[in-house]
């Protein structure tokens, strides 16, 4: 009768086979409860306060430049320019085009082709946006001698500002601050502003 046992380590046995796993698994440490990846994008934004977080929303937003590069009805060098959204109150528009309105921020599209102008007015429309920047003045220039046409910058600034959800209200602007070379822009309120509107109003 053959021994049953014949195949196995004689030196082996179950007991030494655990007490060589116990030794080498003697410095194996469990994993603690914070050590996660985190692939939720509002998680991704809580967990990473040494990241900057304008880069992670634009990543996770994936924006677009969506402004056209098209042809438009090209204005004059001279043209005034002038728009304002339902909504947008006399008054406001009026304090807009007279220059009333402290500017918070300064864009100058003159030295540069029109892709680029056309990356910096969107970009900067966005970034002031989210900064609760609301008046801007863009100096589009009146590109008499613009090439291959007069006032292009000007003629797609016009456009573009009016593509752009966040722009309420734009009018050419005063002399001090360029005349009809450069625009005053108003941006609507964004959403933390809009809560402190409504929390103030619920003081009153």
């Amino acid at each position: 009768m053959k021994n049953q046992n014949s195949h196995q380590n004689p030196t082996s046995s179950p007991q030494a086979d655990y007490t060589d796993f116990l030794e080498e698994m003697g410095d194996v440490r469990p994993i603690k409860s914070q050590d996660k990846v985190y692939f939720n994008s509002s998680q991704t934004l809580n967990k990473a306060p040494n990241l900057k977080r304008q880069a992670i929303e634009q990543a996770i937003a994936g924006e677009k430049n969506y402004l056209t590069l098209d042809t438009i009805d090209l204005l004059e060098p001279d043209d005034l320019l002038d728009y304002k959204k339902d909504g947008v109150q006399d008054g406001v528009y009026k304090n807009l085009r007279l220059g009333k309105y402290k500017l918070d921020h300064t864009l100058d599209l003159t030295h540069n082709k029109l892709p680029d102008a056309q990356k910096l007015v969107f970009n900067t429309i966005l970034n002031c946006h989210r900064q609760g920047k609301r008046n801007l003045l863009i100096k589009h220039g009146f590109g008499r001698n613009q090439k291959p046409y007069p006032a292009l910058t000007k003629s797609y600034t016009n456009v573009w500002l009016q593509q752009m959800p966040e722009v309420i209200a734009f009018h050419s602007a005063q002399p001090n601050h360029g005349g009809y070379a450069s625009v005053y822009v108003l941006l609507k309120k964004n959403e933390n502003q809009k809560q402190l509107n409504r929390e103030r109003h619920k003081l009153r």
